[in-house]
């Protein structure tokens, strides 16, 4: 099922970070809806991704956005106040515009960058692509209707 209307926009905001993992949800995202419908901004990691959704939220371009990204623990305590501080951020970025922001920010508790791991990983994000599309199209819908 692909958006309502054709002229529906989404933005897919990615970290590039793991982009071999990260990439996989924008693959399922497009499974949903249409690559025409999706514009993809790139960005250089996790943290960066809520000021960027954002200011394209305030552009009133966008019917839902969408940020991802792997949040690895890398051996030093960083990689949960990464998560928290980006999901906030998104929230915030929600809440201050109006504009629904999906979070497919992902933070394992454990990972080995070996070639199981990011066949598994890689899997579970596309399949968090298409829940993340998903969702963006029923609060779409439901925002509409409020």
């Amino acid at each position: 099922m692909g958006a309502s209307s054709s002229t529906t926009r989404f933005a897919f905001i990615k970290a590039n970070w793991h982009s071999d993992i990260v990439d996989q949800a924008l693959t399922g995202f497009q499974q949903i809806i249409p690559a025409d419908q999706i514009d993809v901004f790139d960005v250089p990691g996790a943290l960066e991704i809520p000021l960027v959704a954002k200011k394209l939220a305030e552009s009133g371009k966008y019917a839902a956005i969408a940020g991802c990204a792997f949040v690895v623990d890398g051996g030093i305590y960083r990689h949960d106040f990464v998560s928290s501080s980006v999901i906030d951020g998104l929230m915030r970025a929600t809440l201050d515009t109006g504009v629904p922001v999906l979070s497919v920010v992902l933070t394992p508790h454990n990972f080995q960058e070996n070639p199981e791991m990011i066949a598994f990983f890689a899997e579970h994000f596309v399949k968090k692509g298409v829940e993340a599309a998903n969702a963006a199209i029923a609060i779409t819908a439901l925002d509409a209707t409020l």
